[in-house]
């Protein structure tokens, strides 16, 4: 499983030129699954993503947590995180999970995420064509692999 983490200031989705949801200071999660990624390690992802304290304290120092900000997630599917580039010009997803596999364990992620999580969490839509845009804070972006776990 592979997460892009950026803190944002504000992001929002954008579906059939229509505002689907949106949040203010927090997180953007843009998630992907590898062929082999179950639920243990998307919940372990979650775990360590939730843990995180990435924002500043009264000092600037990166001290506070999502929690102590009261900040926001936005959790959107993103399968080209597993794009390969290595050969030719056009990338290769063959190290993506399924798509019926991949919604089945996003929902089912997102279903975690609501019961670890007690602020507000926005989402994009499985396979839709979305826009989403953000503010980044700082910028300030993190890359999760959960190899790295």
């Amino acid at each position: 499983m592979r997460v892009v983490l950026q803190l944002v200031k504000e992001a929002e989705v954008v579906i059939e030129k229509q505002v689907f949801s949106k949040i203010g200071k927090g997180f953007l999660l843009l998630v992907g699954f590898e062929e082999h990624d179950d639920y243990t390690i998307a919940c372990k992802m979650i775990d360590k993503v939730l843990s995180l304290r990435l924002f500043p304290d009264q000092m600037g120092k990166t001290n506070l947590s999502l929690d102590d900000i009261n900040g926001e997630i936005m959790y959107i599917s993103q399968f080209t995180l597993y794009g390969d580039i290595k050969k030719g010009r056009r990338p290769s997803f063959v190290k993506a999970m399924n798509s019926d596999e991949a919604r089945d364990l996003y929902l089912k992620s997102l279903e975690y995420l609501k019961e670890k999580f007690k602020g507000s969490i926005a989402q994009g839509i499985f396979q839709a064509d979305m826009e989403v845009s953000l503010v980044n804070d700082g910028p300030f972006t993190l890359m999760i692999d959960s190899e790295e776990l």
